[in-house]
């Protein structure tokens, strides 16, 4: 048998709303993309207003361009990430902080962000690694302190529910959602800024799209000069097309399932596992849920194979892995420009050495899941 480490699940409408799209000669953003930012929105709850994007990288660049991020301003940001969480910083001139990650977790913690707090400080990034969520009462609670903003990176993080909220309307200044392939819910490529601010909104549909102060749509469907418009800023060229919007009219609507089918495969493997010499993903607190973007299992200083060792063995049985992540102080880019050190981030360093993400997904089958599972105990067993 081959389990692949994701396979994504696209019903027969999303298929038939994309080919509604194509038929209708409407491709680019419109009036199915004016209707997920509504359904998204709806769906965040607390007031919110969305603003679709052609990925979440996107989506932090144009948060962090709403509240002025420039030059000599510093935004925290954990090293457990992907580089896009960091590389937004540069695009503006600022500089990402790097902090270390919670050692059971694997998320940034409030005594790691405190100390990195300085006079430059303006953003603090958190990234709910895996689909946990950050304790996000007491980060916002340290930035109201400080007067520093939140802008949260929800990649791995819908549905994900913080204090009873969903993360998106749990206080943030503004949150960055990931639709990418692999993602709990996918338009291919993708990604929504979600925030309660009116100014932000705002200021992000205008900068997603050359700077200009009529949406596309807005500007084509009008009766009085469809021409006509403004340039008011140097803005992006980061706009979501109806094409990838059809997709994500059904995928949300799905989105809660995928959820609970995620849920029931991770407390499978949490169950099967627990004898096996591994330290497993952290489970999210009662008033909090987890997304489960990510199954993340470590390998313990006992077990029979090396981190390495474990990830070709799976290969070899046909069953796909990948690592999550290589933190951002061992990449060459970020390590050379600030001079970053391995002994800066042990928790992070120890994490990585020891990590491997095996193939949890909504679709998955029983028979598939059930292999792994028999696969990684004859291994470690």
């Amino acid at each position: 048998m081959k389990v692949p480490f994701f396979r994504p699940a696209i019903g027969e409408a999303e298929i038939a709303e994309v080919v509604n799209s194509l038929k209708s000669g409407w491709l680019t953003t419109g009036p199915k993309t004016a209707q997920f930012e509504a359904d998204f929105a709806r769906f965040i709850g607390g007031g919110v207003q969305a603003v679709a994007v052609n990925s979440a990288t996107a989506a932090l660049h144009l948060a962090l361009e709403s509240i002025n991020i420039g030059p000599g301003d510093e935004v925290i940001c954990p090293t457990l990430t992907f580089t896009a969480t960091a590389e937004v910083v540069r695009y503006l001139g600022a500089d990402p902080v790097f902090v270390d990650c919670d050692a059971v977790t694997a998320n940034i913690s409030v005594e790691t962000i405190e100390a990195a707090i300085t006079p430059k400080t303006k953003a603090i990034m958190p990234v709910h690694f895996g689909g946990l969520p950050c304790d996000m009462p007491a980060i916002l609670s340290l930035a109201n302190r400080h007067g520093i903003m939140v802008i949260d990176d929800a990649a791995h993080a819908l549905p994900t529910l913080c204090n009873g909220h969903r993360i998106g309307a749990s206080g943030a200044k503004a949150t960055a959602f990931s639709f990418y392939a692999n993602k709990t819910m996918t338009t291919g490529e993708g990604g929504m800024l979600v925030t309660a601010d009116p100014d932000i909104a705002a200021r992000a549909r205008t900068m997603r799209l050359h700077g200009i102060n009529r949406d596309v749509f807005d500007r084509f469907s009008s009766v009085e000069a469809p021409w006509q418009y403004d340039v008011v800023a140097p803005g992006f060229k980061c706009n979501m097309t109806d094409i990838a919007a059809s997709l994500g009219l059904h995928q949300l609507k799905r989105v809660e399932a995928f959820a609970a089918e995620r849920t029931v495969q991770a407390e499978r493997y949490l169950q099967a596992f627990a004898s096996l010499p591994l330290i497993l993903p952290a489970r999210a607190q009662p008033q909090d849920s987890h997304a489960w973007h990510l199954f993340v299992v470590r390998l313990r200083d006992d077990a029979p194979l090396s981190r390495n060792a474990f990830i070709t063995a799976m290969q070899a049985a046909g069953i796909g892995t990948s690592v999550h992540y290589l933190p951002l102080h061992m990449m060459t880019y970020w390590s050379k420009l600030y001079g970053l050190e391995p002994s800066d981030f042990p928790n992070a360093q120890g994490f990585f050495g020891r990590c491997v993400s095996i193939p949890l997904f909504q679709g998955m089958t029983a028979d598939e899941q059930g292999y792994v599972i028999d696969t990684i105990a004859n291994l470690l067993g």
